[in-house]
């Protein structure tokens, strides 16, 4: 493997090198990628959020259809596709680019030192090297001085005119370099053994273990990045099952369509309840008496003023909308913060084609022949019976005022059995507050639950007579409403016998109701406590509380206790901490548990 690289030292450090370099460009891919997601997965979400219905709004009512019900949704669905998108993000960057982040810290930390290890070792022996070189050179030297002593020890030797002085030093002289020869060659003998030890074990030991270091090193790196690589299709792979939901949910949504409820829903949306008007009487003008108007003619909006139209007909006198409708004259008279319309149903011909002022004065003047008031709010608000309406319309607004009407009564209900409940409590305990206190707000919630009562009778009457189940309103009835101020003449009679004016709104409203009283409601006494409760929960006290009043118990917070009855409405749980410590403390001072498997919970 990497052993025969020995002499390939920097270039392999070169390539361990790029392999970092690879990792790390594939961590930013991997971020990229997870950033990519995220973007996917906020747009997702604003485009679901988008064109999500708005909160009491008309777009909320047209998501009773299927169509739009579907479409919803698939909203939804797409919101938690969208999470999808997100999980894929977050366990990409925890699994990949976070653990891989970390690995090539390790990675270079490791390759540092094992190449600092290798240059060492090559240090050592390139040292090793210099002192053979140096043991060599000098011995190399000696014998080359030797040879020269011995060269001058013998040419002194052999010359006569020399002393014998002279000579005896020469000869030392070549001994003592002969002795520094053999020594410089011992010593190039041992350096030289030693470094080819040296040599062997820097090429058969460390440097084939370095090597070996990093040739594992390497490879774990390789491994490091195909194990991501399969993670990184693993986390896609991992939510596929749950994108498929969402894809099969949509499709459910879409299968549920109904085509005919949602055509049968617009027809109870929009339908009127008028019926359609009867046939169009023959017309002889061959005739030379005077010709006469079918009562059931719309031919009367021309202006003979000779046939009135009857009021007393309901099948006939009701118009659709695409006829042209009898012609009715309407001022509005603006009274303080009030419209009022009156309209004079019972002008004739010649009256009408008089100018509308001189019209007005007259009609102000004289005594009409009735007043129809109408009282609007200003900004153009329909009757509070809803008598504009066509009657399927008004029927529908009419029962959902007496819902709503319901329940702001059951909400004044629940309120004031709360409050009777803390009275009680105030009563047989005084020392946890005055009774007294509560008896303004129980007077006020007795007032509004009569007047609600007295608002759900007005408009169960108005709804009771469009359904048809009680008979047409009495010339008693209409006195009592006070809408009429005469009503004495056969013609007045005719005109306000039905409600329904010719353009199919209504014109009277109901001012008055009788009163009904509210009886007094019963209370049992809820705190009995000749048996001890059993236990419905646990609570953990977030406040401290002295429980200084009778009945009260003080607790530390962060303090668990048992809870044996939960708040009634009045503000206090009954809470036990042994067999012989109960009582109760504020609620907003504990945070309950309940078991939901306890009798009583």
């Amino acid at each position: 493997f990497f052993d025969s690289l020995q002499d390939q030292f920097d270039n392999l450090e070169k390539h361990t090198q790029w392999g970092i370099d690879v990792l790390e460009k594939y961590i930013k891919f991997v971020k990229e990628r997870t950033e990519i997601e995220l973007s996917y997965a906020k747009q997702l979400r604003n485009l679901s959020k988008k064109y999500q219905p708005k909160k009491n709004s008309k777009e909320e009512e047209e998501y009773r259809y299927t169509s739009t019900r579907a479409f919803l949704a698939t909203l939804n669905e797409m919101n938690d596709y969208a999470g999808q998108h997100e999980v894929i993000s977050e366990n990409m960057t925890s699994l990949i680019t976070g653990e891989l982040t970390r690995y090539v810290q390790e990675l270079k930390q490791e390759r540092k030192s094992h190449f600092h290890d290798g240059r060492k070792a090559q240090q050592h022996i390139e040292t090793c090297w210099k002192q053979l070189e140096a043991s060599k050179r000098r011995f190399e030297r000696d014998c080359k001085e030797a040879d020269r002593a011995q060269q001058y020890f013998e040419k002194m030797d052999a010359d006569i005119n020399v002393t014998k002085a002279d000579v005896e030093k020469a000869r030392q002289q070549a001994q003592l370099r002969h002795q520094m020869a053999e020594d410089s060659k011992a010593e190039y003998s041992s350096t030289l053994q030693k470094f080819n030890s040296e040599q062997h074990e820097h090429y058969y030991t460390h440097i084939p273990n370095i090597f070996q270091k990093i040739q594992e090193m390497e490879e774990r790196r390789i491994v490091r990045i195909g194990e991501s690589m399969k993670t990184f299709a693993e986390v896609d792979r991992q939510v596929i099952p749950i994108i498929g939901k969402c894809l099969d949910e949509i499709t459910k949504a879409a299968e549920s369509i109904d085509h005919k409820n949602d055509s049968q829903m617009v027809i109870e949306a929009f339908k009127s309840g008028f019926e359609p008007p009867g046939d169009v009487d023959f017309e002889d003008f061959t005739q030379p008496m005077k010709r006469t108007v079918s009562e059931s003619s719309l031919s009367n909006s021309r202006g003979d003023g000779k046939s009135e139209p009857k009021f007393g007909s309901k099948s006939k006198g009701k118009l659709w909308p695409f006829i042209k409708k009898n012609k009715v004259l309407t001022w509005k008279l603006e009274l303080g913060t009030s419209v009022c319309i009156v309209s004079n149903l019972c002008l004739s011909p010649k009256q009408q084609k008089e100018p509308l002022s001189h019209r007005f004065n007259e009609f102000m003047t004289s005594k009409p022949k009735i007043h129809c008031f109408r009282s609007l709010k200003r900004g153009g608000a329909g009757p509070e019976d809803f008598s504009n309406l066509p009657p399927e319309q008004r029927r529908k607004k009419l029962q959902q005022k007496v819902d709503e009407l319901n329940k702001d009564i059951q909400k004044e209900m629940d309120q004031r059995d709360a409050l009777t409940k803390m009275k009680d409590v105030y009563i047989k305990n005084p020392q946890m507050g005055d009774a007294a206190s509560v008896d303004h707000r129980l007077a006020e919630l007795g007032q509004n639950i009569e007047k609600l009562r007295l608002e759900v009778q007005k408009f169960e009457g108005w709804l009771a007579e469009v359904e048809g189940r009680l008979p047409a309103r009495t010339e008693q009835a209409r006195r009592q409403s006070g809408l009429y101020e005469a009503q004495n003449t056969s013609a007045v009679n005719s005109c306000a016998q039905d409600r329904e004016s010719p353009d199919g709104s209504y014109t009277e409203e109901q001012s008055q109701e009788t009163e009904m009283k509210v009886p007094a409601t019963d209370f049992d006494d809820e705190f009995d406590d000749e048996e001890p409760l059993p236990t419905i929960g646990t609570c953990k006290a977030l406040y401290t509380f002295e429980g200084q009043n009778e009945g009260t118990i003080s607790v530390a917070e962060g303090e668990m206790l048992y809870v044996i009855e939960e708040d009634k409405g009045d503000g206090w749980t009954r809470i036990r901490r042994n067999e012989d410590e109960e009582g109760y403390v504020p609620t907003s001072y504990v945070e309950v548990y309940l078991d939901k498997n306890a009798k009583g919970a």
